[in-house]
């Protein structure tokens, strides 16, 4: 009997943490698109940062398939929701600080499954993503107050600028 509470235990956890996955594919598509957007708009250095996140979202998504596949699971390859396109420079900064404060209280629920569960290096992992969700969530909340008090003034300084992150590009193709 106690052999089946331990399956069940890892497979509530394996639920939450592909619950997650699927959060994290729905973000780096949602971000990459607001990058290029933005970089269209000419808001360079908005681009820029989004981007930095979206591999911050990337990363995310292959720490919990690595998790996943330690306990035996497949991980999901389905994202969570749909890309919403389309959005003005105003209206990226608050939907992407409630997209993060939403991944941030989802992911403190999953800790907690994680704990009744006895699984305390995927609690640990939620913990080091939420720290991360948490200084994304700060600088989207940032961007939209700034927006919200000086508006146009601001996002004159914004523009020209570039999107260049300064990341060098490797890989399996192009590599150092």
């Amino acid at each position: 009997m106690k052999q089946s509470t331990r399956e069940e235990m890892r497979e509530k956890v394996i639920e939450v943490l592909n619950r997650a996955r699927a959060m994290e594919l729905q973000a780096i598509p949602q971000y990459m698109n607001q990058h290029y957007n933005l970089d269209d708009m000419d808001f360079g250095e908005f681009a820029a940062k989004i981007k930095l996140i979206a591999i911050d979202e990337m990363r995310h998504a292959e720490m919990f398939a690595e998790r996943i596949k330690e306990l035996g699971g497949e991980p999901t390859t389905e994202p969570a929701g749909k890309v919403t396109r389309g959005q003005e420079v105003e209206d990226i900064f608050p939907f992407d600080a409630q997209e993060e404060d939403n991944a941030i209280g989802a992911y403190n629920a999953f800790l907690s499954v994680c704990r009744e569960n006895n699984d305390s290096i995927s609690m640990k992992l939620f913990e080091t993503i939420i720290d991360d969700e948490q200084i994304h969530y700060n600088y989207f909340d940032s961007i939209k107050s700034h927006i919200d008090k000086l508006g146009g003034a601001y996002l004159a300084r914004i523009a020209g600028t570039s999107s260049s992150t300064g990341l060098q590009p490797s890989g399996f193709i192009v590599s150092e």
